[in-house]
C-alpha cells in the first residue's frame, strides 16, 4: 500500500490557489488516492454572480474530476470553501472561518500567486509576497499543522545559468520592500522597479524569489518545503493525458498557431524547452508534503521540478512535433494554415510579426466594419504579440537546475510510491507528451469536437492553396514590376527563358536520339 496515500487519510489540508491549473489537479490527486481525507479547504474570491458553493460545483463538473467522483460520489460533502482575498489585509477571513482553519489545519498548499508576467510590482508584492507572508502568520497559530508546502517557481532566479536548491537573497530585504509599497507612489514605483529587479526579466520572477525568504525568514517554527516548477504543462499521464485549462505558458502559443494567427516567434531552437506536466509537479509537492511532515529536515528543503536535466527537449523539437499535430488534427476556423517557424534572426522575426500578423489582422477587421460588425482581431493580434514578446526571455535562453533533493525524495519512496506518486521526467515521451498536448488544447480549451477533424483538415488543405496561391501571385507581381523598373531585372529573366528553352530543346533531341 501506498505510504504517502495513506499519509493524507483523515487529513484536513488548506490549499491556497485551488481555482487555478495546478490546484485543481492537485485537489483531484488527492481525492483519487486519499479518498478517506477529511476535508479540504479551499481560499476562494467569489465571482460575480457566483456564490462560492457555485464555484466549488464549477470545478467538480469538469472533466478533470469524473475519475474522482467514482472513487469518492461525495467529493462535494469534502471541499469547505473559505472567503478569502489575497489583495485584503489577513487574507480577509472571517473570524469564525479562521478560527476552524487554526483548530483544524494538518497541512498547507501554498499555490495561489499571480502568474502575469507584466503585473505592476506593487500588485506583485502583495499576491506573492504580503499575502505568503500573512499565510505563515496565520499557519504559525495552528497546533495540528505537519507541513507547510510553498510553490515557488525554477525563474525565481532566472538571472543566473545555474541554479541550485538553496534560497538566493535579493538586493533588499522583502519587509522592506513590504512596507515601502505602503507609501511609495505609483509613479516612484514604477521608475524604482527595474533597479529592484535587477537581472530579471519581470516583476513575476522577482517577487517569487522575495516570497521565498519570507518562507525562509518566517517559517523557521515550521515544518516547510519549497517547491519550484518550470513551466507547467497539459497532464502527462493523469488522471487521463492532455488535460489543460489554461492559455498560459506553451498553451496560449499552440491556440495561437493552430489558429493561423501566430506565424513566427522569436525563439532559439537548440534552447532548451523546460516544460514539466503539472501531474509530476502534483505527484512531487505530495510527496513533498508527506517527507516533510514525517521527517521534519531542517533547513528548509528546496526541490526543483524541471525537466531539462535529466531529459531535456528543444524549442526547435516541439515546434515541429506541434505543427505535425495540426497536420493529423487541424483546429476548426483557423484563420490561417498554421506554421511556426522557429528563428534566432531577431530583425526577421520582428519584420514577420509586423508584416505576417498585423497587416491581415487589419484587413479582417476592415471586412468586419464594411460587414457591420465590431472590429476585433487587430486587438487581438497586439494582446496575441505582447504576451509573445512576454515569453521570448524563456524560449531564448537555457538553464541548469541541480535536482539532488528531488533525487534523494524518490530514493526515499517505496516501490509503490514511486509508481503512484511518479515525478521521475526521464520515462516521458515528449513527443508523444506534445501530441497529447495539442490534441488537449483542441478538446479542453477550444471545446472542439474530434468528430470535426476530417472537417478541418479540408478546411486546412483550402488555407494552404490559398497560401501558396497567394506567395505566387505576389512573387509574379514583384517580378513584373521588377522587369518594367529594371534592365539588370529583364536581362536575368531573358537568360532564364532561354536556359529553360534550350535545356527543354537539348531535352527532346536526347530522347530522339535514344529512340
Amino acid at each position: 500500500m501506498s505510504m504517502i496515500a495513506a499519509f493524507y487519510d483523515n487529513k484536513s489540508i488548506l490549499i491556497t490557489g485551488a481555482t487555478g491549473f495546478l490546484g485543481k489537479v492537485l485537489m483531484e490527486k488527492l481525492f483519487r488516492t486519499s479518498p478517506g481525507l477529511k476535508v479540504i479547504y479551499i481560499l476562494v474570491r467569489p465571482k460575480a454572480g457566483q456564490t462560492l458553493q457555485q464555484r466549488v460545483f464549477q470545478i467538480l463538473n469538469s472533466k478533470l474530476f469524473e475519475k474522482v467522483k467514482e472513487v469518492c460520489p461525495k467529493v462535494h460533502e469534502k471541499i469547505k470553501p473559505i472567503y478569502a482575498d489575497l489583495n485584503q489585509k489577513d487574507l480577509a477571513i472571517s473570524k469564525e472561518d479562521l478560527q476552524e482553519l487554526l483548530c483544524s489545519v494538518n497541512i498547507i498548499f501554498h499555490c495561489a500567486a499571480t502568474v502575469r508576467f507584466d503585473d505592476p510590482l506593487r500588485h506583485a508584492v502583495q499576491l506573492n509576497v504580503t499575502a505568503t507572508q500573512q499565510l505563515l502568520h496565520i499557519a504559525s497559530q495552528m497546533p495540528k499543522l505537519e507541513a507547510f508546502i510553498h510553490i515557488s517557481t525554477a525563474y525565481s532566479n532566472c538571472n543566473l545559468k545555474h541554479i541550485d536548491e538553496v534560497i538566493y537573497p535579493c538586493s533588499v530585504e522583502p519587509k522592506k520592500i513590504i512596507e515601502s509599497m505602503e507609501w511609495l507612489d505609483d509613479a516612484i514605483i514604477d521608475e524604482i522597479t527595474p533597479k529592484l529587479i535587477a537581472g530579471r526579466p519581470n516583476t513575476y520572477t522577482y517577487t517569487k524569489a522575495l516570497g521565498e525568504m519570507v518562507v525562509q525568514e518566517e517559517g523557521n517554527n515550521l515544518n516547510v518545503a519549497i517547491i519550484r516548477p518550470s513551466i507547467v504543462g497539459a497532464t502527462w499521464q493523469e488522471p487521463f493525458p492532455g488535460w489543460v485549462d489554461n492559455l498560459n505558458g506553451p498553451s496560449g502559443i499552440i491556440v495561437a498557431a493552430g489558429k493561423g494567427f501566430l506565424r513566427s516567434i522569436k525563439a532559439t531552437p537548440m534552447a532548451v524547452a523546460d516544460l514539466i506536466p503539472v501531474d509530476t509537479v502534483v505527484n512531487l509537492t505530495l510527496a513533498v508534503g508527506w517527507y516533510t511532515a514525517v521527517h521534519r529536515p531542517k533547513p528548509t528543503l528546496i526541490y526543483h521540478c524541471t525537466s531539462g536535466t535529466t531529459n531535456p527537449c528543444n524549442w526547435g523539437k516541439m515546434g515541429l512535433q506541434v505543427l505535425a499535430t495540426f497536420e493529423k488534427a487541424p483546429f476548426e476556423r483557423a484563420f490561417r494554415r498554421p506554421n511556426a517557424d522557429f528563428t534566432t534572426n531577431y530583425f526577421t522575426a520582428s519584420y514577420w510579426n509586423a508584416v505576417s500578423h498585423r497587416a491581415p489582422a487589419i484587413i479582417y477587421d476592415f471586412y468586419l466594419r464594411l460587414t457591420g460588425r465590431e472590429p476585433r482581431m487587430t486587438k487581438l493580434m497586439n494582446r496575441l504579440l505582447r504576451t509573445i514578446s512576454m515569453l521570448e526571455y524563456f524560449i531564448n535562453r537555457s538553464w541548469e537546475w541541480s535536482t539532488y533533493n528531488t533525487e534523494m525524495l524518490m530514493s526515499e519512496l517505496s516501490p509503490e510510491d514511486q509508481r503512484v506518486f511518479n515525478f521521475d521526467v526521464s520515462q516521458l515521451n515528449w513527443l508523444e507528451y506534445i501530441e497529447n498536448y495539442v490534441l488537449g488544447v483542441k478538446k479542453y480549451i477550444l471545446k472542439e469536437d474530434m468528430a470535426g477533424i476530417p472537417e478541418a483538415k479540408q478546411h486546412l488543405k483550402r488555407l494552404r492553396n490559398i497560401h501558396y496561391l497567394f506567395n505566387t501571385a505576389l512573387f509574379l507581381i514583384i517580378w513584373c514590376l521588377l522587369i518594367a523598373r529594371s534592365q539588370m531585372a529583364r536581362n536575368m529573366w531573358f537568360f532564364i527563358v532561354s536556359f529553360c528553352y534550350k535545356f527543354l530543346s537539348y531535352f527532346r533531341a536526347s530522347r530522339t536520339l535514344n529512340i
